[in-house]
């Protein structure tokens, strides 16, 4: 499970610094893709291949399958990182999510998300009051 926020940089070769305590979790390899709301989307290998095997038992014949399946795939990248912990992101996902040198790396369970670290705040800024609102209906009687 990934937790937190961490704040790495973005290097001038496209580098970004995993946090520590991901580091050897995501030693074997990883899948960075786009994600929601302009962010990216790193997944462990054997996360990536769940999704993979779900999307492949999803109707093909069904438009949003088809459409998202597309996107989803064309714009991942496999990547191991280095022995100091850094990840290459390619230049079409740094320029799909807006990364310049400050990122913030946010845990979101099964995944971490790579934001432009003004991008997360706005969002953070705009959806913060509307955590408090949805949490019934996202989470019915648990909190």
């Amino acid at each position: 499970m990934f937790l937190g926020t961490h704040s790495p940089r973005l290097d001038d070769k496209g580098r970004l610094f995993l946090p520590a305590k991901y580091r050897e979790e995501l030693s074997g390899g990883l899948v960075i893709t786009k994600g929601q709301e302009r962010c990216l989307y790193v997944f462990p290998m054997a996360e990536f291949q769940r999704i993979t095997e779900a999307l492949r038992a999803a109707p093909v014949t069904e438009k949003a399958v088809r459409a998202y399946s597309r996107v989803f795939f064309a714009s991942a990248s496999d990547e191991v990182p280095d022995k100091q912990g850094r990840v290459t992101i390619p230049p079409p996902l740094r320029k799909y999510a807006g990364l310049r040198r400050d990122c913030t790396v946010i845990g979101a369970n099964t995944r971490l998300e790579i934001w432009d670290t003004p991008a997360w705040e706005d969002y953070l800024e705009q959806e913060e009051e509307a955590f408090s609102d949805v949490s019934g209906e996202v989470l019915p009687g648990i909190l």
